[in-house]
């Protein structure tokens, strides 16, 4: 059985490169970042990549036929048992698209969202050039699509006691332990 946390938080929050940086340290984890995913699939040139880039260059969500396709393909193709997959759901139509895929060979262990105030997801975002969409107006709109749906998606998981909140304000060497210490106690 694959056991799946997901980590979601705010643009720059660290959700990836703290997941990535746990999936380094224990070899029975693998790690996938859904806007990674995507990214590559832009980068390939394919057909579907330049419809995702459509999307990603506005800071609007890959639809989620895309999105979800990708995801699962990369899940069962893990090298793990136990995957973290960051940003992701970022709207009920996505928790509710992952929803259909968990059953008995694919468990949703945890979903923890790494918490951080909007000015330092702003000045971590807008510090890292990683690419066209790292800009104020592209940040403001990813920020909005972010924020809609926060609070349903954190009362859909609370309600099934799976969400954990893990602050993203202090060093990555903290929050990497915490999150750390809390994926491996659940195993």
């Amino acid at each position: 059985m694959k056991k799946l946390f997901l980590i979601i938080g705010a643009p720059g929050s660290g959700k990836t490169t703290d997941a990535e940086l746990i999936a380094k340290a224990n070899d029975e984890i693998t790690h996938y970042s859904t806007g990674d995913m995507l990214r590559a699939e832009v980068a390939s040139g394919s057909e579907i990549g330049k419809k995702i880039e459509n999307f990603i260059s506005k800071g609007l969500i890959v639809p989620i036929d895309i999105a979800i396709k990708t995801i699962i393909n990369a899940i069962k193709s893990a090298p793990t048992d136990t995957i973290i997959l960051d940003g992701y759901p970022r709207s009920m139509e996505q928790l509710n698209a992952l929803e259909e895929y968990l059953n008995d060979e694919l468990k949703l262990i945890s979903v923890i969202e790494v918490e951080v105030s909007e000015k330092t997801a702003r000045d971590r975002v807008l510090g890292r050039n990683r690419g066209a969409d790292d800009n104020n107006e592209v940040f403001n709109n990813r920020m909005k699509v972010y924020l809609e749906p926060l609070e349903d998606i954190k009362n859909f998981y609370k309600n099934k006691n799976l969400l954990k909140t893990i602050s993203g304000e202090g060093s990555i060497e903290e929050i990497v332990s915490q999150m750390q210490k809390f994926i491996l106690s659940s195993l």
